[in-house]
């Protein structure tokens, strides 16, 4: 019997638990012709800033032996543009859209999360974390008080709209921060946003990136975001968005046994272009291999299993 892969991510009705993990996947458009968006849970926009960002200089991506560094800078045509031309072409195909969301301030972050939710957007996502943006980004997220002051701005003009914060591991706890935005109002967190680094040419040197920094994500950050996941899970029982290094179903499910409730790829997405439904089918064969009925049984076994 096909295993039930719908979950319930605070409020917001996924048919199965995978999502794209922002910024990895554009706008989702631009994977339809290799990927049936209506097959995923739900699309995570690229983050989307007041006004047109052009991002930061080139080069802006780097290999590394067990992942990749970024350094795009939150390129976006703007909110307008998102509002009027995306939004309503993904919903003509049928899929849940979540809204990534960023600014310079915390009225930007209300404004832009407003503009998104009036344009049909199913649920938002507060990018506090990004670290290769000089103003935000990682300002806003690794401190509780100031995360909680963006997510209760937001909160008050979203209406009903689940908020997911995105955070990362730098700063303050991610347990305390997660608690904060929480009694903000936030419906859940994202976890985890990619971790600083740097790559450099040593015969030239010099940094690679343009920026020269930039974020780590894939594989060499999967054990950091499931030790994420874990604390948050354990201390608050939040819905999770988790999400770092997720190449195959396996690492999907250790996401969620972890107690994630949805799971985003996002580098694999470079690696595979098709890793989305891949994923589901995955998940598919071995939930059906291992005799689960339903993919919400799993979510924070392992801390059951461990008393």
């Amino acid at each position: 019997m096909k295993p039930e892969l719908f979950v319930d991510l605070a409020g917001l009705r996924l048919k199965n638990p995978v999502v794209t993990a922002s910024g990895t996947f554009g706008f989702g458009i631009e994977y339809a012709r290799v990927v049936d968006l209506a097959a995923l849970g739900a699309v995570v926009l690229k983050t989307v800033t007041l006004k047109p960002r052009q991002g930061n200089p080139p080069p802006r991506l780097a290999e590394t032996p067990a992942g990749m560094l970024n350094s795009i800078g939150l390129e976006n045509p703007g909110v307008e543009a998102v509002a009027q031309d995306i939004l309503p072409e993904l919903k003509r195909r049928g899929v849940k859209v979540i809204a990534s969301v960023a600014g310079e301030t915390i009225g930007e972050y209300a404004t832009v999360a407003e503009r998104l939710a009036a344009a049909g957007a199913d649920a938002l996502e507060l990018n506090l974390s990004c670290p290769n943006v000089g103003r935000g980004g990682l300002h806003f997220g690794s401190d509780p008080e100031t995360a909680a002051a963006v997510t209760r701005a937001v909160r008050q003009v979203a209406g009903n709209l689940p908020v997911f914060v995105k955070l990362g591991v730098m700063g303050a706890d991610v347990v305390k921060v997660a608690t904060a935005v929480a009694a903000a109002g936030a419906s859940g967190v994202s976890l985890i946003n990619t971790l600083p680094g740097l790559a450099v040419d040593w015969r030239r040197c010099r940094p690679i990136l343009g920026n020269i920094t930039g974020g780590l994500s894939g594989p060499a950050i999967k054990p950091v975001a499931l030790w994420a996941v874990w604390r948050v899970y354990a201390a608050t029982r939040l819905p999770i968005i988790g999400m770092g290094g997720i190449m195959s179903a396996a690492d999907a499910l250790e996401f969620i046994v972890c107690g994630a409730t949805a799971v985003a790829a996002g580098t694999g997405n470079f690696v595979n272009p098709r890793l989305t439904v891949e994923l589901v089918e995955g998940l598919n064969r071995l939930l059906a291999a291992e005799g689960v009925v339903d993919v919400k049984e799993l979510i924070g076994a392992a801390h059951r299993r461990s008393g």
